[in-house]
């Protein structure tokens, strides 16, 4: 009697697991079935015609109308395929600007002692509760005189320092080991050759988590390159996208299609570098 109470407990134990991992499962399903669905749509009323999308009688699946895509391209009011170039540089450019300028601000902020490294710290911390629309007109007014409207200088450079990104780098740097660190000055590096050579060899997946986060960040962009990008020749593709929709017409199956395209390098992007974002990211609440 003694010997089967604890396997009958063990057995109840394990039944109430499975149910509970069963639920578990039929709770990650239905979220991920609902994440799901905006992407569906898309994809569905891309490859439609506007009547099926804007119709009463709804289908769950589309007509399959596989030239939309080259009526996105052969569009001769948008070039598209221009505008997905611009992006493309664009948001390299910005995410490699980015990754140098802030990780070398953070690390001078997290490992060169001098006296008014509190201060500037604060400083760039301040930059953080300025809103975007109290530096938009002065910015706009500098890369103006600067004449590199309709440029990809106007577009890349005025975004390359995040106070954000700077302050993730420098809370990362902190609780990076300085055994290396000294390690290397040991064998006569200084501060670039020591942060060359072992402080970014050993922080990839932090530096990939970030590059993700601002690669997306620069792609969905829209507000400066509107500004800036007067030109059809220099739009981006969020842009592009913009353009679709005007006062009189509404091109429905473009619209969706091109959305359908933009994602797409997005999706490569997070397919790509997600076990270095999710490593990343959980390296960002490091102690400062």
């Amino acid at each position: 009697m003694t010997t089967t109470a604890p396997q009958a407990g063990k057995r109840r134990r394990r039944g109430g697991g499975v149910l509970g991992n069963t639920g578990l499962y039929v709770a990650v399903g239905i979220a991920a079935l609902l994440f799901l669905i905006p992407f569906y749509l898309i994809v569905r009323n891309a490859l439609s015609t506007d009547l099926e999308i804007t119709g009463e009688n709804w289908k769950l699946l589309p007509s399959f109308q596989w030239g939309n895509i080259s009526d996105l391209f052969d569009d001769p009011t948008v070039e598209f395929g221009r505008s997905m170039v611009n992006s493309l540089v664009v948001a390299v450019l910005t995410t490699a600007g980015t990754l140098l300028v802030c990780s070398l601000a953070g690390y001078g902020l997290a490992r060169i002692p001098y006296r008014h490294a509190n201060k500037v710290f604060y400083a760039v911390l301040a930059t953080l509760m300025v809103p975007t629309a109290v530096t938009f007109v002065p910015s706009f007014v500098l890369v103006s005189s600067l004449g590199w409207v309709d440029t990809y200088r106007g577009l890349i450079i005025p975004g390359l320092f995040s106070g954000f990104t700077c302050f993730l780098f420098r809370q990362y740097f902190l609780g990076f080991p300085k055994e290396l660190e000294e390690a290397a000055r040991v064998d006569g590096l200084g501060y670039w050759g020591a942060y060359w050579r072992i402080v970014v060899p050993n922080s990839l997946n932090f530096f990939a988590a970030i590059a993700t986060i601002t690669f997306i960040s620069a792609w969905n962009s829209f507000l400066w390159p509107l500004v800036i990008g007067q030109d059809p020749s220099s739009w981006t593709v969020q842009i592009a996208l913009s353009s679709f929709m005007t006062n009189q017409t509404v091109n429905f199956h473009l619209i969706f299609m091109a959305t359908a395209v933009s994602i797409l390098p997005l999706v490569f992007v997070f397919l790509f570098l997600q076990r270095w974002l999710v490593q990343g990211i959980a390296q960002t609440g490091i102690k400062g």
